[in-house]
């Protein structure tokens, strides 16, 4: 597994974010719900609510109350605006339509008409104004209606406004967004809330911009542009707070406010929106507060962009920091990129109204950061398994645990630096084998020569060796590889004493079994040499190369062998420049391929 990897998955994620399957749209919606909810609620004093709740149909009987009734109430708002998110597209049961349209004549008066598969009356209201300026007309960027349902022809000439009740949920069925224009039989009709602002204004008409791509804002003449999306639509900034009135209170509204009517009695219809479910006439409330206070919530197209361009940055740079860093590091790292991710998105929302969406960016880090941390530790584990299968059984256990815990103390492939090398090998085993030979017993042979390297071994790991391989009764060490050794000369030598120590030892033990007399000799040399992995790409080991090793197999060869019978250990010049321990020159002897002489030496501890 490589790192490289991690690039796939971040391909994956981008792949799925062009694609925004259902659970991504709606978390990124969930989390611009929670930019409204963590918003100071603003309390309202112009716009207020009407509420035919349960105290009105006790007081006024069922709904629908009867239009006569309803005339008498609403002359108590004729100083105000009054808005009724309710359709009239059925006549009065009872007849009173005609006084209801003659009591909105002279007043303020809005209603409702609704986008619906049917039309219900072949009369139509008298259009209000529109102008558009721009390059293409603005119908074509709304839906064609296939029907709409208006109020009664006499209370539709008694209002002074008229818009549609609409909106446009989202894929999880939360009201975030409404429309301020629908196109029906080639016509633009606004929105209730608009047509609300337009009457507030005191205006005849209404203006919408438009370019290539789209409606860009629609203007009330007195007011500020309204800015839109491409289709018409404004997202609605939901954290208003509105004073409620019973419809049977209707004297208490303060006079000059914008009434808005609608149903609350048990049984009304509710909406999902970001702050909790909602009263139709609600929604429109804070739809036309939005406009009033000029508040544009922005989620432009291009921020996608914005949001994938900063997904792929950060990703790359944990992935960076995953290759140069500790995964704590690169962690703490992650969770302080994506809280800031977070908190720029709602600091963006609070300050600019702009709606950025971090989940996805989030998401994407997280799942970076747990396959790439995941890697790192699969290839650490593997890397330390394999430290141990290659060095357990010729290092420490603690010098093992060194390398597993730092592996940078270990560079693999080959560096040429100082090094002591250790050659010892049994001297006397041709007797030793023959006695085994001659009590047909291989197996005690085989047993005696593990019990004495095992010795051995324990006295070259002991004091900081590498071993570097057993060649039947010898054994190959080295002392400043793969983790370094200051020392390593001297260390090098106390080994070779305490071999020599430890076998005299050992011949003690052998006597009372009644073996034969065993001895050992040791060569120790000092040089630079090429360490490293040695061998193919299928099967290496860690070993060294070069004269100074060589030497130190030539030194071994001589030791406790004829003229040198008597010194059990030798070492070369090279080493004993570098040692603080006694030794006595024993000679020079020239060894095969070196024209000089070398002067050898011998620990004087006895």
């Amino acid at each position: 597994m490589k790192m490289w990897h991690t690039l796939v998955t971040l391909a994956l994620l981008i792949t799925l974010r062009i694609l925004d399957p259902f659970l991504l749209e709606s978390s990124r919606l969930s989390f611009f719900d929670y930019l409204q909810r963590s918003q100071e609620p603003v309390v309202s004093e112009q716009i207020v609510l009407i509420d035919i709740d349960e105290d009105t149909l006790a007081e006024l009987g069922q709904y629908p109350i009867p239009r006569d009734v309803m005339a008498d109430e609403i002359i108590k708002l004729q100083e105000s605006i009054v808005a009724f998110n309710i359709l009239f597209s059925e006549k009065d049961r009872f007849g009173g339509d005609a006084k209801f349209a003659d009591t909105l004549f002279g007043m303020n008066s809005i209603v409702a008409i609704a986008p619906s598969n049917r039309t219900n009356t072949l009369s139509r209201p008298r259009s209000i104004g529109v102008a558009t300026f721009g390059e293409r007309d603005a119908i074509e960027f709304r839906p064609r209606l296939e029907g709409m349902l208006f109020a009664q022809p006499s209370i539709m000439d008694a209002a002074i406004g008229y818009g549609t009740i609409a909106s446009a949920n989202d894929v999880d069925g939360i009201i975030r967004r409404a429309p301020l224009l629908e196109n029906f039989e080639g016509k633009m009709y606004p929105g209730f809330a608009l047509d609300i602002l337009r009457v507030a204004a005191g205006d005849i008409s209404y203006q919408i911009s438009t370019d290539d791509y789209g409606i860009q804002f629609v203007r009330i003449p007195k007011f500020d542009s309204v800015k839109t999306d491409s289709n018409g639509n404004v997202n609605i900034a939901f954290w208003n707070e509105f004073k409620r009135y019973s419809f049977t209170e209707l004297d208490k509204v303060p006079a000059g406010s914008i009434a808005i009517v609608g149903t609350t009695f048990e049984g009304s219809t509710v909406v999902s929106t970001p702050l909790g479910a909602m009263y139709p006439h609600d929604v429109q409330a804070n739809l036309l507060k939005t406009m009033i206070g000029g508040i544009v919530i922005t989620r432009a197209p291009e921020f996608m962009i914005y949001e994938l361009a900063a997904t792929i940055l950060l990703s790359l740079i944990i992935i960076f920091a995953l290759i140069k860093i500790s995964i704590p590091i690169t962690g703490i790292g992650f969770v302080g990129l994506s809280a800031g991710a977070v908190y720029s998105a709602k600091y963006l929302f609070e300050t600019e109204f702009f709606l950025l969406d971090p989940v996805f960016l989030v998401i994407s880090l997280v799942l970076v950061f747990a396959h790439g941390s995941f890697i790192q530790f699969y290839s650490n584990f593997k890397q330390k398994q394999q430290i141990k299968g290659q060095f357990g059984t010729y290092l420490s256990p603690d010098m093992v645990d060194m390398l597993v815990k730092d592996p940078s103390l270990m560079k693999l492939g080959g560096d040429r630096k100082e090094m002591t090398f250790l050659f010892m090998d049994i001297c006397g085993f041709t007797p030793i084998s023959e006695h085994y030979k001659n009590n047909d017993d291989p197996e005690g042979l085989v047993e005696l020569i593990n019990e004495y390297l095992n010795e051995m071994t324990k006295i070259i790991l002991a004091n900081g060796g590498t071993i570097d391989k057993y060649m039947g009764d010898c054994i190959m060490a080295f002392w400043n590889a793969p983790l370094p050794c200051e020392n390593h000369a001297e260390m090098a030598v106390k080994s070779a004493i305490e071999i020599e120590e430890k076998t005299n030892e050992l011949k003690q033990r052998y006597k009372e079994r009644g073996l034969p007399d065993i001895n050992v000799g040791t060569g120790v040399n000092t040089g630079d040499c090429i360490v490293g992995n040695m061998g193919s790409e299928t099967r290496f080991d860690y070993s060294v190369i070069g004269d100074a090793v060589n030497l130190a197999a030539r030194l071994e060869a001589t030791a406790a062998r004829g003229d040198y019978k008597e010194y059990k250990t030798i070492i070369s010049s090279f080493t004993n420049d570098q040692i603080n321990l006694p030794t006595k020159s024993i000679g020079k002897i020239k060894v095969k391929g070196k024209d000089e002489e070398i002067e050898i030496f011998t620990p004087s501890y006895k």
